[in-house]
């Protein structure tokens, strides 16, 4: 039975993370796995404590943030399964959660990177991912297949190829890691999975989802409060995608479309609530692109 890699990623949320891990304990019915967690520069340095309350995982500490990239590239690298199983702290695992997606990527060795279905865990019935449609160059956006849709079963049996994973539940192949490469850090959050996955296509492999394999996630339904740190890495992200991507000619379509739709938009919304400070984050974040290259690691915001 080939060995299945489990990482995961904390940062200042404890009690969220050992849920997790009671989770696994509890529901996981797939025997060769490794279980390895990252503490990504918390405050407060909990992995003595999980070493003895957990002897059979294995904790790495960062003293820094690297970000959702970085963090779960520690652990891939001290990873020794053939498939790496990329997991949110905040998800709770089902039974033959990781069988059904091994077995996916077993059924055809052109698939290199697998996610399951994605309910809200606080409301079960509640379908955050069911797949990614394509991304439009042209506007740099896609879409997610099934978002806020009550689960009815409408997806059941639904197992095959999809615009993107995603990244709060994503297994990849060692194979397919070995040719495209780890996650890119320097988009340190939002759009690494969606950079990885365009790599992994681009290296030859197709990207599938199994709605037969299911996932629970304690992100909000709500959008939640914005932040600086969000609106900026959001634009630049966003752009750096695109610069990384999109051939030359979409790329100036798509500049066109940011700088006559996309910009006053968004200008007009900072205005209409009040969110002044954002004008500047937003364009610090569109500046940076005209100072540094699309692999450039100076981030352009103080963490």
């Amino acid at each position: 039975m080939d060995l299945v890699s489990i990482v995961t990623v904390n940062f200042n949320q404890p009690a969220v993370t050992e849920a997790l891990f009671q989770s696994i304990l509890k529901f996981n019915d797939y025997p060769a796995i490794e279980v390895i967690v990252v503490d990504n520069g918390s405050r407060e340095d909990w992995t003595d404590d999980w070493r003895g309350r957990f002897p059979n995982f294995t904790f790495i500490r960062s003293e820094e943030n690297l970000g959702f990239a970085g963090g779960n590239n520690l652990g891939i690298a001290a990873a020794q399964g053939k498939y790496y199983f990329l997991i949110n702290n905040d998800t709770e695992v089902t039974r033959g959660l990781v069988g059904k997606l091994v077995a996916t990527l077993q059924s055809n060795p052109k698939v290199g990177m697998v996610s399951p279905k994605i309910l809200y865990y606080e409301d079960r019935h509640l379908i955050q991912y069911a797949g990614y449609t394509e991304m439009d160059f042209v506007t740099g956006r896609n879409r997610c297949i099934g978002l806020f849709e009550t689960d009815r079963g409408q997806y059941n049996g639904v197992i095959g190829e999809t615009g993107y994973v995603h990244g709060a539940a994503m297994m990849v192949t060692k194979a397919a890691i070995d040719k495209a490469g780890l996650m890119d850090t320097n988009y340190f959050l939002y759009y690494e999975e969606l950079d990885w996955g365009e790599r992994v296509k681009k290296a030859g492999y197709e990207l599938y989802a199994n709605l037969d394999a299911t996932i629970y996630h304690k992100e909000s339904v709500s959008v939640g409060k914005r932040s600086a740190l969000k609106e900026y890495f959001m634009t630049r992200n966003r752009i750096l995608f695109e610069r990384k991507h999109a051939s030359r000619p979409v790329f100036l379509v798509f500049c066109v479309y940011y700088a006559l739709i996309v910009t006053p938009r968004n200008l007009l919304t900072y205005l209409k609530n009040g969110e002044y400070g954002f004008i500047k984050v937003f364009f610090r974040a569109i500046g940076w692109h005209f100072t540094h290259k699309p692999d450039s690691p100076d981030l352009g915001y103080r963490l």
